[in-house]
């Protein structure tokens, strides 16, 4: 038995992300293996600062829709924020230590997508993967909280056994600071399950009849351009925002009185549905270092489902040899929208070579087997 332990940025819930289509993936080809699914933490004193109702975490459950006995998942608790108390990220680690000796697991490998579980690296010595999928030093975030990051990250790219990108660009910004020593970073790219989203789906009851224009994903203000999104919003096709809000009460606002309909989370076969049948498919992103980053999962389902695409010109779409996607800059971006939503358009056989999330565990799984040497 192959033990793992993965350190995540988000919980493990019906929205599946990059780690868990990998992770079902390694599951179902590896009968040998379990995984502890390490949550990121509760933080009730942060919730209640913002208004929301707190939350305490979540004990040791199984999630057994996947791999009966095999898929664990916990969510551990931050008491207190990290200026107040330094030793936060070492109780979180201790707390994980705690886990995985109640799951029995001996000699766990380790997985971190959060560079803050750089401490449990630390005090472990467990070999260690570091995942990266977005470059944090790029976001909009406090001075503190970049450089308690680039401390974290700067460890992991130099001690991690293993490293991986999901983007060309992650390689190239961090390829730098990887010591020769080490094992260079490896390129893993995001993908789609493309038969389930090349699979006719059912049109959602809450699609609005007429033009539509859809987007799926987080709503964040990391990649959503609100103000372009206000006014795609007034232009020809309903603006049909699918995903989980993690926008300010004031953006929120902003798209609600434009028109936008934000419908909030749905399940990974759930979204099938929108984009098969929206009018059109849209990426209104904000182009900054941290989109330059990124490779945006929704270009793999977009491109599975075989509709049009206009979106601004962010990695991955910008990139893409494909007539189906149309790049425009946010001062023509409505007006390209409005006549792409009336254009003709025949539906072709989906791309054949679109990357599957298949050959995506391959790739990871030989990742896994070194770090298991």
């Amino acid at each position: 038995m192959t033990d793992l332990v993965v350190i995540s940025l988000e919980g493990w819930d019906e929205v599946w992300r990059r780690n868990q289509h990998l992770i079902a993936g390694l599951l179902r080809t590896n009968p040998g293996l379990q995984v502890l699914f390490v949550e990121p933490p509760a933080d009730p004193l942060h919730a209640l600062a913002s208004g929301r109702r707190p939350s305490f975490g979540r004990r040791l459950t199984e999630i057994p829709d996947v791999a009966p006995g095999r898929l664990w998942r916990r969510q551990p608790v931050k008491w207190l924020p990290r200026r107040f108390d330094s030793r936060a990220d070492e109780r979180l680690a201790r707390s994980v230590m705690k886990t995985v000796r109640r799951r029995g697991m001996q000699h766990p490998l380790l997985w971190i997508n959060d560079p803050s579980a750089s401490t449990l690296s630390k005090l472990t010595g467990w070999p260690t993967l570091y995942d990266m999928t977005d470059d944090w030093l790029s976001a909009d975030r406090p001075a503190a909280e970049l450089s308690r990051v680039a401390a974290a990250e700067e460890y992991l790219l130099s001690e991690a056994a293993e490293v991986v990108a999901c983007s060309p660009e992650l390689v190239r910004r961090k390829a730098p600071r990887r010591p020769s020593t080490r094992s260079p970073i490896a390129l893993i790219p995001n993908a789609v399950d493309a038969d389930t989203y090349r699979r006719p789906a059912a049109r959602p009851s809450d699609l609005p009849d007429g033009l539509t224009a859809v987007y799926v994903g987080t709503l964040h203000e990391d990649r959503i351009d609100v103000a372009l999104c206000e006014k795609v919003a007034r232009g020809r096709a309903a603006l049909v925002l699918v995903g989980p809000n993690a926008l300010t009460s004031d953006s929120t606002r902003r798209l609600q009185d434009a028109g936008a309909l934000l419908l909030g989370s749905r399940s990974h076969e759930a979204v099938v549905g929108y984009l098969q049948h929206a009018t059109i498919l849209v990426v209104p992103h904000v182009v900054t270092d941290f989109t330059e980053s990124l490779d945006p999962i929704k270009l793999y389902e977009y491109l599975a489902v075989d509709r049009p695409i206009v979106s601004t010109p962010v990695a991955g779409f910008r990139d893409a040899d494909d007539p189906r996607v149309s790049i425009a800059d946010t001062a023509v971006f409505p007006a390209s929208l409005d006549r792409a939503v009336v254009a003709p358009f025949s539906t072709t056989t989906p791309s054949a070579h679109v990357a599957d999330w298949k050959d995506r565990v391959t790739s990871m799984a030989a990742i896994i087997g070194r770090l298991a040497r």
